[in-house]
């Protein structure tokens, strides 16, 4: 279930408010011997893990099995399994912490992508992680979709979930209040969840309202231009765009916002999916002259300050790629 963007509701007893994180989306499903998490539709997703003592599967917004990349997640979800001998099904975010306190996109996606246990291992002892549950859709194999958004709540708060795997509360208080602390604390925003409200796998529902501080915009990466002085051995800006039919609406070239391994890294993916032909449907002349053309295949997400009169975006700042989307 999606939120939709918009002024966030302000009748208490009507709604529920929730802090948004800044972290990816992620839907774990945990089999316990003799119970089955098979038979409920997350938005097309298959959530059924193996038959054993508490197997647990972790998949993204786009149905990527992820599990490998979070081994602290499926432990801490593991030993919640064994401990209580209960199934479920649970819809959170992973977040990272970064030095500020706050969520940090940035180090999460340190983290993602990575299909060696080893090397998951390894930056799971480097860049700790929390998994953030903020609904339960099924549990002991019941489906809980059609129950009242706060009856889920009552119940996902007695599961007694700890350590890497939390609950974080509601905030309790009035949508403004919500807002200005969000806001004072450098957090996201602020999502609204009306409380007589079922859950509806794969819908994107005006029960579940989001608002954030910052403007943000998903992106597909179309391009790149090259990189000078110390970013001489690496790419200079991404030129992105929004799908438009076949082809990329281009929206501008985003050079900032990636640390040294990042650009590293970023740089090695693009020169595997270079294309002949740029895949925007029209290009300023300048960026047509200096453009490197990549396979549309690559999404993220970017903060911005606001839009040019010809549709470009304001002084993009790069925020991560996004493999949920």
């Amino acid at each position: 279930m999606l939120a939709v963007t918009g002024t966030l509701p302000t009748d208490p007893s009507r709604w529920s408010y929730e802090l948004k994180w800044d972290g990816l989306r992620i839907v774990a499903g945990i089999d316990v011997a003799g119970i089955d998490v098979a038979g409920i539709d997350v938005a097309g997703i298959d959530v059924a893990g193996a038959q054993s003592a508490a197997a647990v599967r972790l998949v993204s917004r786009n149905g990527r099995d992820v599990s490998v990349s979070f081994p602290e997640v499926v432990q801490a979800l593991t030993d919640w399994g064994r401990r209580t001998a209960t199934s479920a099904v649970l819809d959170g975010e992973i977040v990272a912490t970064g030095p500020a306190g706050t969520p940090d996109f940035g180090l999460l996606q340190e983290r993602m992508h990575v299909a060696d246990p080893a090397r998951a291992a390894t930056l799971a002892r480097r860049i700790p992680l929390t998994y953030l549950v903020f609904d339960v859709l099924q549990l002991g194999g019941v489906d809980l979709c059609r129950t009242p958004y706060d009856d889920r709540r009552d119940v996902l708060d007695g599961l007694g979930l700890a350590g890497g795997v939390q609950v974080p509360p509601r905030f309790a208080g009035s949508a403004q209040a919500a807002l200005d602390f969000t806001r004072e604390h450098g957090l996201e925003g602020v999502i609204a969840k009306r409380r007589d409200a079922s859950y509806r796998p794969g819908v994107r529902s005006d029960a579940w309202v989001k608002t954030r501080h910052l403007q943000t915009q998903d992106v597909v990466v179309g391009g790149w231009t090259a990189g000078t002085g110390g970013r001489s051995t690496d790419f200079g800006a991404l030129l992105v765009g929004v799908p438009d039919g076949d082809l990329l609406r281009y929206v501008g070239a985003v050079g900032t916002g990636w640390t040294d391994a990042a650009l590293r890294a970023t740089t090695a993916t693009l020169a595997g999916l270079a294309t002949p032909s740029a895949p925007f449907r029209e290009l300023p002349a300048a960026v047509a002259r200096s453009g490197h053309w990549v396979r549309p295949v690559l999404r993220g997400e970017v903060s911005f300050s606001g839009w040019t009169r010809d549709g470009r975006l304001r002084h993009p700042v790069w925020r991560g790629f996004r493999p949920d989307l």
